[in-house]
């Protein structure tokens, strides 16, 4: 796994360390993912059937911008499993540099949500402490959380923070 959860005042953090700007919202999408759900639903997941299909995101409020892609790609996890009962399993991620902004186009594995038990519940994905950047070659990002690890590039990280 290559995310891990860091502790906030009234909130809940997520640090993601991936190779590349689009196995950075795939890790993402399944550090939420682990979050919300029951161990149990965990060690069940591969046996429910899975669907496929092609999500498309884009951020509508600064669609050039990374940050908010990585954004709008979380709450799109987060909308699609409460509004169209699909549950987020994995992707294949590409990004599009497109006039209107970027797209994050994604082969997506999902079931259906309700078949999903739910620890927690994210309200929402916020701004606070967001971070999506690349890391060069040899930098190290270190952690002042006990339980996450240090990471050296290079390759991407993040952090967002989540109101639950």
């Amino acid at each position: 796994m290559s995310a891990w959860l860091w502790p906030t005042t009234a909130d809940i953090g997520m640090r993601v360390f991936a190779k590349d700007f689009p196995s950075l919202l795939t890790e993402a999408a399944n550090g939420v993912q682990m979050y919300l759900m029951s161990e149990e639903s965990a060690r069940t997941m591969n046996q429910h059937v899975r669907r496929s299909g092609e999500w498309r995101v884009r951020s509508q409020h600064n669609p050039h911008d990374r940050h908010f892609l990585y954004l709008a790609w979380l709450d799109e996890i987060l909308y699609r499993a409460e509004v169209k009962n699909q549950w987020y399993v994995d992707a294949m991620v590409r990004i599009e540099n497109a006039a209107e902004g970027l797209v994050a186009v994604a082969q997506v594995s999902w079931v259906e949500a309700e078949t999903i038990e739910r620890e927690i519940e994210v309200k929402a994905v916020t701004t606070h402490q967001l971070i999506v950047e690349e890391v060069a070659a040899g930098r190290e990002v270190t952690s002042e959380w006990e339980d996450v690890p240090s990471f050296e590039g290079p390759g991407w990280y993040a952090d967002v923070v989540f109101d639950i």
